[in-house]
């Protein structure tokens, strides 16, 4: 693979950086104050709103989609280096330039599985930024690393689908913004064949039956860049056969098309924490003096900082990689790479950011600095989109088969 940005990609990052520079990084503490001061704190600050507009007036806008036809047409290879440079602001960045999950593997499914008719009636409003979006799967009662245990169930009933369960982890339902689930539940839950019991169907927010009852917190914060995550209940909720996306017994399927582009966008945006992390400890270390001498002095600092620079430039190589094998042998021939990076680089980047945290002593965990965000982000990239014992255990078992 050749290792150097094309022109295309390097015009982008360019702006990209620039924008970064003139507006989010300076939007960050503003957007902080204008919360503070909203009726709900799932409410949108009006300089999200003013920075969306300004990303989609500069054409910096749904970079994440492949297709040509609904996105920037840009491959894997050409957004990683994108979404690297919003990483180093997960709360706004993304959000800013409609690069956001959960809706962008769920605009990714309705491109590729969405009928005509439910691609103009939700694909068109998520891809102009007009409404959000909630990806409904996890389940509190059951082991939901392993996706067949789910228990919702979609059964069918004349011209509808009536759905009944309970999720939780919902990430976007608190947003007000959010006006559609795609939810994942079992149309045949007796089927000989496990992996083709699942189904997804799309379900309004505001169909009778569908109870947003809580938020839950991560480490205590509320994950804003999402759109929060919910428990969500579906009591009976009923809702036409034609909101069934793809066919019934796909859901499983169409749920780890979903996730391959997921995993690999997480594990670019987690590069950009990093890059952020390394950033503010070489600032504090070059500022701040303990026991006589300038801490960038001290041996276990410099350790830290030559450490996390060597482990971000692996990071950025195997996930490049990994998207440049995504785009020349597809998702299936890169799998055993996308699950290297999810397991690689979560765990990394945590270690970065608690060994920032832990040169920012007290301010490390105060709001005045994003490392304790950030820090809750990573860590829960650890459980997201699959475990990392799911995906250590699933490469493993293809090592193996090499030798059996």
């Amino acid at each position: 693979m050749d290792f150097a940005f094309d022109a295309r990609t390097e015009e982008l990052r360019t702006r990209l950086l620039a924008f970064m520079d003139e507006y989010v990084y300076p939007a960050e503490r503003t957007a902080e104050e204008q919360r503070a001061l909203l009726d709900s704190p799932w409410d949108t600050p009006a300089v999200v709103d003013e920075l969306k507009a300004e990303a989609r007036r500069q054409g910096l806008w749904n970079l994440f989609l492949p297709d040509a036809e609904y996105g920037a047409g840009l491959t894997n290879l050409q957004y990683a280096p994108l979404a690297e440079i919003t990483g180093r602001s997960p709360q706004l960045a993304p959000t800013a330039l409609n690069c956001a999950a959960p809706d962008t593997g769920n605009m990714e499914v309705l491109a590729q599985f969405g009928t005509d008719e439910q691609k103009k009636q939700w694909l068109e409003p998520l891809l102009a930024g007009e409404i959000r979006s909630a990806f409904a799967m996890t389940e509190p009662e059951v082991a939901s690393s392993d996706a067949t245990n789910i228990t919702t169930l979609i059964e069918r009933d004349g011209d509808e689908y009536v759905i009944t369960g309970r999720k939780w982890y919902i990430s976007g339902a608190m947003n007000p913004d959010c006006k559609i689930f795609i939810v994942m539940g079992k149309t045949d839950p007796d089927g000989a064949d496990i992996r083709r019991q699942q189904s997804m169907v799309l379900v309004p927010r505001d169909t009778p039956g569908v109870t947003v009852k809580r938020a839950m917190q991560v480490f205590g914060y509320e994950d804003h860049s999402h759109g929060g995550h919910a428990e969500v209940v579906f009591d009976h909720a009923r809702v036409p056969v034609a909101n069934l996306v793809g066919e019934e017994g796909g859901g499983f399927a169409i749920a780890q098309a979903r996730l391959g582009p997921g995993r690999i966008h997480h594990c670019m945006r987690l590069i950009g924490m990093a890059e952020r992390a390394i950033e503010l400890m070489c600032r504090r270390a070059v500022s701040r003096t303990a026991f006589g001498k300038p801490l960038a002095q001290q041996g276990v600092v410099q350790n830290w900082i030559a450490d996390a620079r060597v482990t971000v430039e692996q990071l950025r190589l195997l996930v490049l990689k990994t998207a440049w094998l995504m785009d020349t042998v597809g998702n299936r021939g890169a799998h055993t790479e996308i699950q290297a990076i999810k397991i690689a680089t979560p765990r990394a980047v945590v270690e970065i950011l608690d060994r920032a945290i832990q040169l920012h002593g007290a301010g490390g965990v105060s709001q005045d600095f994003p490392l304790a965000d950030l820090y809750a982000g990573a860590r829960t990239l650890m459980l997201a989109d699959g475990p990392d014992e799911v995906h250590q255990r699933s490469l493993a078992r293809r090592e193996l088969r090499k030798y059996l």
